[in-house]
């Protein structure tokens, strides 16, 4: 620790004893990245230039610096390792895909931004080097803790970078990590720790008052309310602890959770949990509010196809909007990553007898269907083992037709399912756990019938300007004559046929295999309508909702109601964050996030009652209370970052989204000028009638008198995922990318059967 003090003296000495333990600067490849390494930023054949990146001493920026031989001022470029969603080995974007051959595969890797931030991809000197780089980043920037988060921001602050700081760099830290102390409070913990006397914080002191920063009261009052003597917790009060939280309370699980978070020596060979330990084990994902047996897939995956929710996209080609944005293979990997089992891909005639994808019509870019199945290809299963859908829009000609056919059966391979898993008759469609590893295509299926024959014996009639959707679709392109379909694409079409909605009847005797697309609107209409019809015809059939065409910026509907409805793909503009995507990302949180969740019993049985819209609990459904104590907030970002002076002013909402009925929405009292350890105390109830649909998210906002309240963070999960106890939520940004180390700490109780009032 002295040795790596004395290289790291401007910063306090609690914070680099921090990273030894969580062993930053023991790491080879760590040091490495700060020592820095020119490398060459590529973008194309022709545009490729020489940078130097460094891991700055904050640990937390990578600085990304010109190195051009010109004597002005160097162009400087950072990020912050949290901006980083992904980082891929070899040349796996789409520019660098384009140059495999010129350029040394072993030697590449391109970090992936979360939002719009473009994709850096970049060509070390060495192999060695890139490896060094890619194992630094994706094995030591996600794990990340509130001491490396504070060590950068106290580095900051010291802006005279003497190791020291002053009452005003101790305000100007403050303001930083979004504290509003009082002046007296500030100046009097000040004076407590200025133990030399000298109107200056050293390390010691800068520790101790970090220390006081970091206390946890309320963490505190829980551990004093099982410890006995207020020091410690001995085996027996962890585990009257671990009963009340709901869940293992055995001896081994007790003694587990000491040796894991206890680091005290004395206290761990006496099976003691001290308050810091018990602090580390109730900010632990350990300790989470999402049921960790839900990290896993846990739920029956041997039901047909139509028995599941299906996570699914829409224009998954488009970066943006419908109108203007550019169509990418990126969106494809970024889908896929995120668990997505059904995208879209919009097909066109394309250039020397190359079919296409884009939005047609409007002025958005293209991408070359070859290349959008190639990466697919590559990026299927690495999220999710279970059955990828590609949901074809065909404008293409009968010879383009034939290109894509011939595309999707020479990359996909084996892959591809290209016929009927069994020369039975089909009553059900296959399973999940059956079609494992397996992508299909859903298209138009050639059905001969008298009089519509071809003089080659093939034809069908379809709507070239869309796949299966009605003349109301969201496409923007004019009605054109019946086209052809190319009897090679016709085959690939096995278990997902496309074929219009023509109602309800004779339901149990249309084949299984066929589905149908709806527009948001004809959804909702059936789901008000006919809802409990569209129950039962979504337990065996598959139904497609896509938006309607007039959101031309590419928002998105509230998928909820027709989750309601049984409707398995509802797809959704993965590349538009908001309330909706918030929804998808928390309904495909469990089982694993493979992309599969298995739908309620009442939604999956042909003779179900359930109607979405009339739901006052009935047969089989448990009305259950739902309580939720807003206890405190941590470490919640500042969201006017121009203005230093600018602090949160936050308060939570907690919303219900399930059927009609369930739907609701309160609110803590907000809680001014501090987003550091916000405490609010504040119990919201809710009462569910069918608590298997209902989705709880929790938002924080900073609240303003005089206009919208900004977004903070927010997480959303199902109720049924939802733990009871003291729990810690950590929340997420507008893009669904971590806002560690932000949290709120809450407690949930659930009460079953609780009478109903009138």
């Amino acid at each position: 620790s002295a040795v790596l003090c004395a290289n790291h003296k401007l910063l306090p000495v609690l914070f680099c004893v921090c990273l030894c333990a969580l062993g930053l600067l023991d790491n080879e490849d760590v040091r490495v990245m700060m020592q820095g390494c020119n490398m060459v930023k590529v973008r194309s054949s022709r545009w490729q230039k020489s940078r130097n990146l460094r891991l700055l001493d904050d640990g937390l920026t990578v600085w990304c610096e010109s190195t051009k031989s010109s004597r002005k001022a160097k162009a400087r470029q950072t990020f912050a390792v949290t901006e980083v969603e992904c980082v891929r080995e070899g040349c796996q974007s789409e520019a660098l895909r384009r140059l495999v051959g010129s350029l040394p595969e072993s030697k590449c890797f391109t970090v992936v931004f979360r939002g719009a931030r473009k994709s850096l991809d970049l060509l070390c000197p060495c192999e060695d080097d890139a490896q060094r780089w890619v194992r630094g980043l994706l094995g030591r920037f996600y794990s990340l803790t509130l001491y490396t988060w504070i060590r950068g921001y106290l580095r900051r602050a010291d802006q005279n970078q003497d190791g020291k700081m002053s009452y005003d760099e101790v305000k100007r830290l403050l303001q930083m990590i979004n504290i509003d102390l009082s002046e007296q409070y500030a100046r009097c913990l000040f004076k407590r720790c200025d133990r030399s006397g000298d109107d200056r914080l050293d390390h010691i002191e800068i520790e101790e008052f970090c220390r006081e920063l970091l206390r946890r009261p309320e963490l505190d009052a829980v551990f004093r309310h099982y410890s006995s003597n207020g020091c410690v917790l001995a085996t027996a009060e962890l585990r009257d602890f671990l009963g009340d939280q709901g869940e293992d309370a055995s001896l081994n699980h007790a003694q587990s959770l000491t040796l894991t978070y206890e680091l005290n020596d004395w206290a761990q060979k006496n099976h003691f949990m001290t308050q810091n330990g018990f602090t580390m084990y109730m900010l632990s994902r350990e300790n989470d509010v999402v049921n960790p047996d839900h990290a896993r897939v846990y739920q029956d995956m041997s039901r047909p196809l139509a028995h599941y929710f299906i996570s699914s996209s829409h224009n998954t080609y488009l970066t943006k909007d419908q109108v203007t944005s550019a169509s990418s293979t990126e969106p494809y990997i970024r889908a896929l990553n995120q668990g997505c089992r059904c995208v879209e891909l919009d097909c066109w005639d394309g250039d020397k007898g190359e079919p296409v994808i884009y939005h047609g019509h409007t002025l958005t870019s293209k991408v070359p269907f070859k290349e959008v199945i190639e990466t697919i290809a590559q990026y299927a299963f690495k999220a999710s083992p279970y059955p990828l859908i590609l949901s074809l829009e065909n404008h293409c000609s009968v010879e383009q037709q034939v290109v894509m056919a011939n595309h999707l059966r020479t990359i996909l391979g084996s892959k591809l399912l290209t016929k009927s898993l069994s020369a039975k008759p089909l009553k059900d469609l296959p399973s999940p756990e059956e079609l494992k590893g397996r992508i299909l295509v859903k298209g138009k299926k050639l059905i001969p019938h008298l009089g519509q024959l071809s003089k080659d014996g093939s034809c069908a009639s379809f709507s070239s300007s869309s796949e299966d959707e009605p003349a109301s679709s969201n496409k923007n392109t004019p009605k054109k004559d019946p086209a052809k379909l190319s009897p090679e694409l016709s085959d690939l079409a096995v278990y997902c046929r496309s074929v219009p909605f023509r109602g309800f009847e004779n339901t149990s005797e249309k084949p299984p295999n066929e589905m149908s697309s709806f527009s948001e609107s004809d959804a909702l209409r059936l789901i008000k309508d006919s809802g409990k019809l569209f129950v039962r015809h979504n337990s065996r059939q598959l139904s497609r909702i896509y938006p309607s065409g007039q959101r031309l910026q590419s928002s998105n509907y509230d998928p909820q109601e027709m989750w309601n409805g049984g409707c398995q793909m509802v797809a959704l503009n993965f590349q538009t964050s908001g309330e909706q995507m918030d929804l998808n990302q928390g309904r495909f949180l469990p089982n694993g996030r493979c992309g599969y969740v298995l739908k309620p019993s009442f939604l999956r049985s042909p003779t179900s009652d359930f109607n979405p819209e009339i739901t006052g609990g009935g047969p089989g459904h448990i009305p259950t209370q739902l309580t939720i104590r807003i206890i405190s907030a941590q470490q919640l970002p500042k969201i006017n970052t121009e203005k230093a002076s600018s602090i949160v002013d936050p308060q939570v909402w907690i919303e219900i989204h399930g059927v009609a009925i369930d739907n609701a929405r309160d609110k803590t009292h907000r809680i001014d000028n501090n987003g550091f350890n916000p405490r609010w105390d504040c119990t919201l109830s809710f009462q569910l009638q069918v608590p298997e649909m209902a989705l709880v998210r929790f938002v924080v906002e900073d609240h303003d008198h005089t206009a919208k309240n900004d977004f903070v963070g927010q997480f959303t999960l199902p109720f049924i995922s939802l733990r009871t106890g003291y729990r810690h939520v950590h929340l997420l940004k507008a893009d669904g990318s971590s806002l560690s180390p932000g949290t709120l700490f809450i407690h949930v109780k659930v009460t079953r059967g609780y009478p109903i009032m009138c």
